[in-house]
């Protein structure tokens, strides 16, 4: 049946400019197109003063020239270089010298004696050193942060580059400048040094597992289409020949008003925003666009077997081709993966396979692109299991499909979950902007975006089952990643690129002209968190109280004061709790019963907290409530099951020791906490082996008469309370003492792990004083200024200027809760041969806080700016005030934040910096392939030790 009829209708505004809104649509998209062709998707929404703005332009890896792949990635990086009139000194002189650098990358790449290439590359370094005297690093970063924006950034896909903004309401002309000025123009500035952090980005990628997967999966998926043969970061060959003319070409034909779009949703007004919008976009010329050759590919007829290797565990995944995203093939597709796998872990592999641990893990999904899309299963088998098992597992299940052999609420229920993900992802600016670009890019209409979940909705179980036995097939690809040695990775060699200059305090005349030019400020708001929050007290239960403004969807959260400090068994005791039923539910039937309800759970277990939540629309949360108390006051303890989770447990915990995240997560948690962390205290296999299920479903059947607290978000106080009642028990125990776990000192040990990966990643940690609430503006400012933002000092010196890695900064992190330290962070993920200059230049940076007045007045104004334009809304109301209750405080802290920054000097900082930062001791996590480690350099850092996975994971 369908809800709504989503009809676009034309209309003018009272600046006689016309627009298309739809029908029924609660969030009043407004769709403007300019005479350029150029689009704007607005919409309003007032949770905080800002704007969320998203430029998408059309075009993404897909349009990479073939002999130039990963252009389109690299085109992304250079449009934060600035233009002829931002990030320069003297466009006149730079401008002869970029002439030259592009004339000799040209050589470069036609040249096939290596010799002679290293020669001319030795030329254009020379150049690229006389051309940066004249260049402003970051000047763009520095013009959008002066705004206050946050979530600067881009990426690029397949069809798709989008750049991405949030920022306060006030400067919303001052961004329209900014973006302008870079979309008229692109000049290709600190190319060769950016080229190298590309390629820093490419050797991470190498190092990613599922990365290298996906790759192998679209190239048999896709063996003539862009989709499959041209990555996103481009072929390493082409990477090191650029050419900065095909950049240039590729810029014209593709970056044209009419190729791209703005979206914003915010704080705005509509006639006042499209009229500043023309106001600088409508002068960009329109452009006819370049003519493409479609291509499709040829039906997949036989199954298609590749192999991967890595070092992480094996796994095998499944994928069949389909129709492009919107399209009746793709829809259906989309469904039958919730079938298979679902939010609400009821599908027919979270069932079949993850519920009863037939395997490790499975999971279906399908993925609808603007040409053609997959659908596709992931399967992580046992130890005991081979590659070929775990995929007849997958089409075991996939039969069942087939045959119709799954129940008929399934596909309501899985409707409904779509629809209320649609909800929650629609009521924020980000979700809406986010949804409004993608439907551009796929070229698709706001109405039928909209009538999306109708379309849905009409298909019957008949459909799926049809649906199913024409596209599942022998013609599907299996990618087996098996553990082994990963040949195909790529070792580059450094290619010895001298620092160029970066002239932080120089600034270009627009850009002074944008830091001049006054706009009303935005006072800051800060929360009275005593109005916002109701509070009542039922039954000897504090119940706390935010209304959602927004929906019909609530949560309800209980909240118990301990954790596992104080009970170690804590966290297993919910795990094992998921595969347990009752007298009368099934394990596998209380997944399906709380998705039948449109009701998610989750269980979270903290080092000092439990949180138990509870989320889904408002209608059906006290029948959640009532099967949540049911399943824990009632669990039935099943020796089987728990004899099984503890095998799954223990081959979990092995294959997480071949993840080079978890492994790098674990290596620096013990360079930071040493032996005696929390993190270690596991509860080991002996144990967990000799004990008895009841020793944890007895802890569940009495949790709820341990001491807690519930915080309800929805419409319906007054109903809420009135049968909350009805399920609070009496409270007749009490919460064992919190374990108190050492913060040892830093005292420079140097931790080495060693593994199989093309890049070496360092972390230093170091331990300060106790926590301090008086240092947090401070510490906002030394962040922005110093460490992490993209116009940072050590992003500039390490990236910009050296090109040692993709990923660099320094990160003061101040303790969560007081009588605790504070810890400070450095990262560095660089070639191997880079890592000791790379380590030396970030030594040497942190020496003495580097003087740079205009780059301190930025941080500290953009740092005031994002304070002033934030609002605390929905459940971060609430939660906020546990955050803080922990710091000892009790109102919104942020006002005393923005005072503190307001009169900040720059010798506060240095001071803050020499008192608190500059004689903490550090040590040091370094992972990586062994006989790459230059070993002298390692131990001239400390004490060093090499740790092998037992010694960091604890088992």
């Amino acid at each position: 049946m369908i809800d709504k009829i989503y009809i676009e209708r034309n209309r003018t505004d009272k600046n006689n400019r016309k627009y298309i809104t739809v029908d029924n649509d609660k969030n009043n998209v407004r769709i403007y197109t300019l005479k350029n062709g150029l689009q704007i998707f607005l919409s309003q929404n007032y949770d905080a003063p800002r704007i969320q703005t998203f430029i998408p332009v059309k075009t993404g890896s897909n349009n990479d020239p073939s002999d130039n792949t990963g252009l389109a990635h690299y085109l992304e990086h250079m449009m934060f270089k600035g233009t002829s009139r931002l990030g320069t000194q003297n466009w006149e002189q730079e401008k002869v010298l970029l002439n030259e650098i592009s004339e000799l990358y040209e050589k470069h790449k036609a040249e096939q004696n290596s010799d002679k290439k290293k020669e001319i590359y030795q030329e254009i370094d020379r150049l690229s050193q006389e051309a940066s005297k004249y260049a402003i690093a970051n000047e763009y970063d520095k013009a959008i942060s002066s705004l206050g924006a946050t979530g600067t950034n881009a990426h690029t896909w397949f069809d798709e580059t989008v750049y991405k903004n949030n920022i306060p309401k006030n400067e919303l002309e001052k961004w329209l400048k900014i973006e302008k000025e870079r979309f008229s123009e692109m000049v290709l500035r600190l190319f060769h040094t950016e080229l190298e952090s590309v390629y820093e980005e490419f050797n991470r990628a190498q190092d990613n597992d599922s990365r290298l997967v996906n790759y192998e999966l679209m190239d048999a998926l896709f063996p003539t289409h862009p989709n499959g043969q041209q990555t996103t970061l481009g072929n390493p060959e082409h990477l090191k020949n650029p050419s900065m003319k095909a950049i240039h070409k590729y810029f014209d034909e593709y970056y044209v008003p009419n190729n791209f779009a703005l979206v914003l949703v915010g704080d705005l007004d509509f006639e006042e925003t499209v009229e500043l919008i023309e106001k600088y976009f409508g002068t960009i010329p329109y452009r006819e666009l370049p003519q493409k050759n479609k291509i499709t590919e040829k039906p997949i007829t036989e199954v298609v077997v590749r192999t991967v290797k890595s070092p992480t565990t094996p796994r095998v995944q499944l994928a069949w081709r389909t129709d492009s995203y919107g399209t009746k093939e793709a829809m259906l597709a989309d469904i039958t993966a919730n079938i298979l796998s679902n939010r609400g872990e009821a599908g027919l592999l979270d069932l079949n396979i993850n519920q009863t641990q037939k395997m490790l893990w499975a999971q279906a999904y399908s993925l609808g692109l603007k040409e053609y899309g997959y659908f596709s299963v992931v399967a992580v088998p046992k130890e005991n299991q081979t590659l070929d098992e775990a995929k007849d597992m997958i089409l075991d299940q996939i039969n069942l499909v087939k045959k119709g052999d799954f129940p008929d609420w399934m596909l309501p229920a899985i409707i409904n979950d779509f629809k209320i993900q649609r909800q929650k992802a629609l009521e924020t600016a980000e979700g809406l902007a986010t949804n409004l670009y993608d439907t551009y890019i796929k070229g698709r209409t706001w109405a039928e975006e909209l009538s999306e979940m109708d379309l849905y909705a009409s298909f019957t179980k008949d459909d799926i089952v049809e649906f199913a036995n024409s596209f599942f097939k022998e013609n599907y690809v299996v990618i087996n990643k098996e553990k082994g040695i990963n040949d195909k990775l790529l070792r580059v060699e450094n290619p010895g690129i001298t620092p160029i200059q970066i002239n932080r305090e120089a600034q270009s005349e627009f850009l002074t002209d944008i830091l001049n030019e006054k706009t009303v400020d935005i006072l800051p708001e800060f929360v009275d968190y005593r109005k916002e929050i109701s509070t009542d007290v039922i039954k000897n239960k504090k119940i706390s109280y935010v209304k959602n403004k927004y929906n019909d969807i609530a949560q309800v959260h209980f909240i118990f004061p301990m954790g596992s400090d104080n009970d170690r068994e804590l966290g297993i005791s919910t795990q094992i709790i998921q595969y347990l039923g009752t007298e009368k539910f099934s394990p596998e039937d209380l997944k399906k019963e709380f998705f039948k309800i449109g009701i998610t759970n989750d269980f979270k277990t903290a080092s000092d907290q439990l949180t138990i939540s509870l989320n889904g629309l408002e209608s059906n949360i006290e029948k959640g409530i009532e099967l949540l108390l049911h399943w824990l006051s009632d669990v039935k303890p099943e020796q089987e099951i728990y004899n099984q989770f503890v095998e799954t447990l223990l081959e979990n915990r092995e294959a997480v020791k071949k993840d080079k995240n978890r492994i790098m997560t674990a290596l620096t948690t013990y360079t930071k906490l040493g032996k005696t962390s929390r993190f270690l205290d596991i509860i080991s296999e002996n144990e967990l082996k000799n004990a008895q299920i009841e020793d944890f479903t007895n802890r569940m059947k009495q949790l709820f008469r341990f001491p807690y607290q519930v915080f309800y978000y929805g419409k319906d106080w007054g109903n809420f309370k009135n049968y909350i009642s009805l399920y609070i028990q009496p409270e007749t125990c009490k919460v064992a003492e919190a374990k108190i776990y050492p913060e040892p000192e830093t005292s420079g040990n140097v931790y080495f792990t060693d593994y199989d990966m093309v890049q070496m990643e360092m972390s230093k940690v170091g331990r300060g004083k106790l926590v301090n609430p008086e240092n947090f503006g401070k510490i906002n400012v030394f962040n922005e200024y110093f460490g992490r933002g993209l116009s940072s000092i050590v992003f500039q010196e390490i990236r910009e200027s050296k090109s040692l890695a993709y990923s660099a900064y320094v990160s003061y992190a101040p303790n969560s809760e007081l009588h605790h330290h504070d810890y400070i962070s450095t990262y560095i993920g660089t070639q191997p041969d880079k890592l000791q200059i790379a380590v030396d230049t970030m030594s040497d940076l942190m020496n003495e806080l580097p003087e740079v007045p205009v780059q301190f007045e930025n941080a500290k104004k953009s740092a005031l700016k994002q304070i002033a334009s934030t609002r605390i809304t929905r459940t971060n109301l609430f939660f906020n005030t546990l955050r803080l209750k922990k710091l000892g405080i009790t109102h919104d802290f942020r006002k005393d934040i923005f005072r503190q920054i307001s009169d900040l000097t720059f010798d506060d900082l240095r001071d803050f910096y020499n008192q608190e930062i500059k004689s903490i001791q550090y040590n040091t996590a370094i992972i990586g392939k062994k006989e790459n480690l230059d070993a002298e350099a390692a131990h001239q850092m400390g004490t060093f030790s090499e740790l092998n996975l037992e010694e960091i994971f604890g088992y």
